[in-house]
Formats: structure tokens, C-alpha cells, sequence
């Protein structure tokens, strides 16, 4: 695969304007301006014909790029991508897919593509892919002035993932201790507890959060939750004066797990065109 032939997507949440309601303002704003016009022309919209589109466009340099997924009227940004130079072209990641043929140690470097998925666009051949984990599905180029109408209609909001893990831990008779942080585009700002067994966790109703240089403590109705950042020492589990041994589960290497097996994000839109496709 040419990186000439195809766009690349790693988005960032900073090349939109967010306000407090969720709203963005695109990088070609409303055209109003030589930059702005100039950004529209290089801008990309693809769909499959059955309301799904993906709006692609390149920013001030062609290893910069933006994506957004939509019904055609309302458009949301795909989640931040890792910012590396092993991210493929076209690639974004969706942690609920999963290409096993794909490298999972890039160089040695323990950057793993297998849960990225992607979307190439080749304006020559007028064809568009979206690839979710080993599924390709073909989307079609839309002509440029019906692309421009588009878009200068349509609406922009955040991504609507609010939540995403922070931390996993499991004890010795395989109970899940999970901590989402917010994301960028969330309005609440803060964390989020899920405990209990694959498939069944229980959100926990917080009380209180304590961070500092050696870990975090998050205090639930139901116990503590101790994260301690010293390799030397065992994550905890406090309940009154009962401590709990955890052992901890890198998130990195366990997105499918979390994603498709916990249960705390069964039926979650990512936006991203994996969501439907």
C-alpha cells in the first residue's frame, strides 16, 4: 500500500474547536477564507449508499489528517489515535476489532497494529474502504461539488466516547477491577469504577479520589481501590480493614478483552465507522 495513494487518519482532538455543548467547528470552518477553501478542496467524503459516510481531510501537511463519521447531517470525530510513526496509513484504532495477520510488535518496539482498523481513500480510482479488524466493506467517492454542499450543511460534535479504561486488575478468583478516565471530549471530568466477574461488572458509586508520586486510591461506597505505581508492591482492594491482593492487567494488551468480554462497553458507540459496519 502506498502512502501516495492513500489518505492517512490519525486524528487529533486539537485541530477542533470544541465548545461546552460537545460542538466542533471543522478545519474548513464555514470556507470563508482562502485556507479554509483550500482545506475543503483537499477534503474527502465517502459512503456507502446506505447512510453511512466518512468525511476525510488533510490538514497543513499530507502526514496530517483529520476524520469524521457520520449519517451525512451530523458528523463526530474518531477518537485520538496513537501519535507514532508505525501507525499505518489510514489506520485508526477501534479496540473492539482485531487483525491478528497485522504485526504486534513493530520493530520491537511493542507498538502492536493488530487492533487498528483503517480506511483508505484513492481519489485516482474514485474508491474508498473502510477495514474493521479482517472486514472490508467498499464505500464510493462522492463527486467533489456534491461533497462540498455536504458538508458545508452538516453539523460536528465531539466523539461520543466519554470513558475510556485507565486500569485493570483481577484477583485470584477472577473479579475485574476496572477505572475509566474521562476523555478530552467528555464534560465529565473524572473516573468511573466497574467491579465484578467477565461479563457482569457493576458500576460503584465513587466518593472520593486521592492521586500523588505512588498511586491512586479510589474510594467507592463498597471498599478502596488501591493503585499503587510501585512495581514492588501489590494493587489493592480495602475493605474496612480486609486487604486484597490484585493483580494487575495492562490495558494496552487487553483491549479486546475489555472492549468485547467485561461487559462495560457492550453496545457502545466509539464513534467510528466500525460502529455500524
Amino acid at each position: 500500500m502506498s502512502p501516495s495513494r492513500f489518505l492517512a487518519f490519525a486524528v487529533l482532538f486539537s485541530s477542533g474547536v470544541a465548545g461546552a455543548s460537545g460542538a466542533v467547528v471543522p478545519p474548513w470552518g464555514k470556507a470563508q477564507n482562502l485556507g479554509q477553501r483550500m482545506t475543503l478542496e483537499r477534503t474527502s467524503v465517502c459512503t456507502d449508499g446506505q447512510g453511512h459516510y466518512v468525511v476525510a481531510t488533510s490538514l497543513r501537511e499530507q502526514s496530517n489528517f483529520q476524520l469524521f463519521y457520520g449519517d451525512g447531517s451530523r458528523f463526530a470525530q474518531l477518537p485520538l489515535a496513537p501519535n507514532s510513526i508505525w501507525t499505518p496509513p489510514g489506520a485508526f484504532l477501534d479496540p473492539r476489532f482485531e487483525n491478528p495477520e497485522a504485526n504486534s510488535n513493530v520493530n520491537n518496539s511493542g507498538f502492536d497494529l493488530r487492533p487498528f482498523s483503517r480506511v483508505t481513500v484513492d481519489r485516482k480510482a474514485n474508491t474508498c474502504a473502510v477495514t474493521c479488524g479482517r472486514r472490508t466493506t467498499p464505500f464510493t467517492l462522492m463527486e467533489p461539488a456534491q461533497a462540498r454542499a455536504l458538508l458545508l450543511k452538516a453539523a460536528y460534535e465531539a466523539n461520543p466516547q466519554k470513558f475510556e479504561p485507565h486500569a485493570l486488575l483481577r484477583d485470584a478468583k477472577g473479579t475485574y477491577y476496572l477505572v475509566e478516565r474521562s476523555t478530552e471530549s467528555s464534560e465529565q471530568k473524572g473516573y468511573r469504577i466497574f467491579i465484578g466477574p467477565r461479563g457482569r461488572m457493576k458500576p460503584q458509586q465513587m466518593l472520593n479520589v486521592v492521586a500523588d508520586s505512588q498511586g491512586e486510591i479510589f474510594s467507592t461506597r463498597g471498599g478502596d481501590l488501591q493503585l499503587v505505581l510501585d512495581r514492588q508492591l501489590p494493587s489493592l482492594w480495602v475493605v474496612k480493614k480486609k486487604r486484597q491482593k490484585l493483580r494487575s492487567v495492562p490495558v494496552e494488551e487487553n483491549r479486546l478483552l475489555i472492549y468485547n468480554e467485561l461487559g462495560v462497553y457492550t453496545g457502545a458507540r466509539l464513534g467510528t465507522p466500525c460502529d455500524d459496519l
